[in-house]
């Protein structure tokens, strides 16, 4: 079977508490973020951009979250505090896909918002592709304009996806998936 084929049927979500090091290098990530950029992007707008956290900005990140949850709750207790200060720091890189999309004369904002969405889902398959572990998250550090804010979004950005990426420290069991007879309908002829 074809590696990318055998690749994507064996794809595995990997909670990022059960990743673990080395990230992947310089190299590795370029590698990753270029397949990553290889979308249907319409107009070539590139209607997304790469927002890399690594070493010590993975901290940086995790403390501006806490601080935000502290400003609507200070009575937030010792284990949410500490979850917060590693919301970032879980694995070992995280990369955020910052949806860029905007009104344009031709180009529906939509496709735009599906192209970085497709991002993701590339930069997930990269680095699998490269013997890693990814996952797709949002939570509330996506959605909270004073999180996008302190890490330097425009007004207009917003998050499509944080990647963690990383090694799993152990077999991720599957999940059930949808069986094809239920997902599937033909249009009649």
């Amino acid at each position: 079977m074809n590696d990318t084929i055998d690749i994507l049927k064996r794809r595995r979500s990997v909670p990022p508490p059960m990743m673990t090091g080395p990230a992947p290098t310089a190299d590795e990530l370029a590698t990753i973020l270029t397949v990553a950029s290889r979308v249907p992007d319409h107009g070539k707008l590139a209607p997304w951009r790469f927002l890399v956290f690594t070493g010590h900005a993975r901290d940086r990140a995790s403390r501006l979250a806490l601080d935000i949850r502290l400003a609507e709750k200070p009575d937030l207790d010792e284990a949410a505090r500490a979850e917060e200060l590693r919301r970032f720091a879980r694995a070992p890189l995280v990369v955020a896909t910052i949806s860029r999309a905007a009104p344009h004369f031709k180009i529906p904002e939509w496709e735009q918002v599906l192209s970085a969405g497709a991002v993701c889902m590339n930069m997930i398959v990269a680095a699998r592709a490269l013997g890693f572990s990814a996952t797709w998250l949002t939570e509330w550090t996506a959605y909270d304009g004073r999180f996008r804010a302190a890490i330097g979004l425009a007004e207009h950005e917003r998050v499509a996806g944080f990647i963690h990426i990383g090694r799993a420290t152990a077999a991720i069991e599957d999940r059930p998936r949808p069986l094809l007879a239920e997902i599937v309908t033909n249009f009649p002829a």
